[in-house]
C-alpha cells in the first residue's frame, strides 16, 4: 500500500477542512465512480492503447479514460481539462492523481488519447455503454 502524501490527505479533508460539505460536482463524480463499468470500458480500448517500450511510458489507461469523460461531462477543452485537474481536488480524486507524487497528464497527452479513440471509432461506443448504465438510475 502506498503511503499517503500530505497532498492527498488535504484533498480528502481528513480534519484539515472541518466545515467542508460535498459539492454537486463531488456527488456527481461519486455517482459516476459507482455506476460506470471502468474495467469493461478499458477492455474495449486496451487493444489499441500504446504499450510501454519505446519512448515515454504511457499514462494509465483508466486514468486517461476518466480524464476523457471529465472533459466531456464538464465541456472542457484539452488545456482547460488540464487546468481543471490542477485546480479541483474533486476531479483529481476522481481521476486518481496525487500531486505529491505525480503530474497531471498534459493537454497534448489528452489530445493524443482523444485522437486514438476517434481513429478507432471508440468514442460513440463508450458513451453509449455509459448511457445504458446511467439510464436505470435516471
Amino acid at each position: 500500500m502506498k503511503q499517503q502524501t500530505l497532498s492527498v490527505a488535504a484533498d480528502q479533508a481528513d480534519a484539515f477542512e472541518q466545515y467542508r460539505k460535498p459539492t454537486r460536482r463531488d456527488t456527481f463524480l461519486a455517482t459516476m465512480q459507482a455506476i460506470v463499468p471502468w474495467q469493461e470500458l478499458c477492455s474495449v480500448i486496451e487493444p489499441h492503447y500504446p504499450k510501454a517500450g519505446n519512448g515515454r511510458p504511457p499514462v494509465g489507461l483508466e486514468r486517461m479514460l476518466r480524464m476523457y469523460f471529465v472533459q466531456h461531462w464538464f465541456n472542457l477543452a484539452d488545456e482547460a481539462c488540464e487546468d481543471a485537474l490542477l485546480d479541483s481536488t474533486a476531479l483529481r480524486r476522481f481521476v486518481g492523481i496525487d500531486l505529491g507524487c505525480e503530474r497531471v497528464p498534459d493537454a497534448t497527452t489528452l489530445l493524443r488519447f482523444r485522437r486514438l479513440l476517434e481513429r478507432h471509432e471508440l468514442g460513440e461506443a463508450l458513451f453509449a455503454k455509459v448511457g445504458r448504465c446511467c439510464r436505470p438510475r435516471g
